[in-house]
């Protein structure tokens, strides 16, 4: 019961701790895309096992690396032609906000095969 209780204060502080963070931090170009970017790479790490599932075929590219975004990784599986139904809906709805964003974002530090 403790780790759910722990899990529900840590969730309802991230955003107030955040924005509350800003205002004392003196370099504030780029702090939200930052946040952004560390949450999206948290996100590909914690949540592969959903992602592998609904997002690409089992042969893809997967999911779970800490060092790299869930965009980096779509990016990856339309390349390769391994998105799912649902996978190539989020890739047009994320493109439809950046042009080609999945595809820019692919982090060209990890191989790309």
């Amino acid at each position: 019961m403790i780790q759910i209780i722990l899990f529900f204060v840590a969730y309802v502080l991230f955003l107030p701790l955040s924005l509350l963070n800003y205002f004392f931090v003196e370099n504030k170009k780029g702090y939200f895309l930052s946040s952004a970017t560390n949450l999206d790479k948290f996100a590909n790490r914690e949540f592969r096992t959903l992602l592998n599932k609904i997002l690409i075929v089992e042969s893809g590219y997967k999911f779970g690396s800490i060092n790299e975004t869930i965009s980096s990784v779509l990016g990856k599986n339309q390349g390769r032609k391994k998105l799912t139904k649902t996978g190539n809906i989020l890739v047009l709805i994320l493109d439809s906000i950046d042009k080609n964003h999945c595809k820019k974002s692919i982090d060209l530090s990890i191989n790309f095969k």
